[in-house]
């Protein structure tokens, strides 16, 4: 798989991938695996919620405020 990136977007994927120790290649699977598995969870638990919801199962102020901190966390 190849892409393009703009040249301060290489830079700063260059020196993570310094600071980690790392190759670009490896450095830009690790990401990529991290942000794939992340997003997979994410789906499934977004699923959960609709699934619960369909069986009128709603969530209460504590689990929705849960809820907003890790799809904050997610999206940073």
């Amino acid at each position: 798989m190849t892409f393009d990136l703009d040249d301060a977007s290489a830079s700063t994927v260059t020196a993570a991938a310094d600071w980690r120790g790392m190759t670009v290649s490896e450095y830009l699977y690790e990401v990529a695996s991290t942000d794939a598995k992340m997003d997979a969870d994410m789906e499934a638990f977004v699923q959960e919620g609709i699934d619960s919801a369909d069986r009128g199962e709603l969530i209460d102020r504590a689990e929705e405020a849960w809820f907003e901190a890790h799809r904050a966390a997610a999206a940073e």
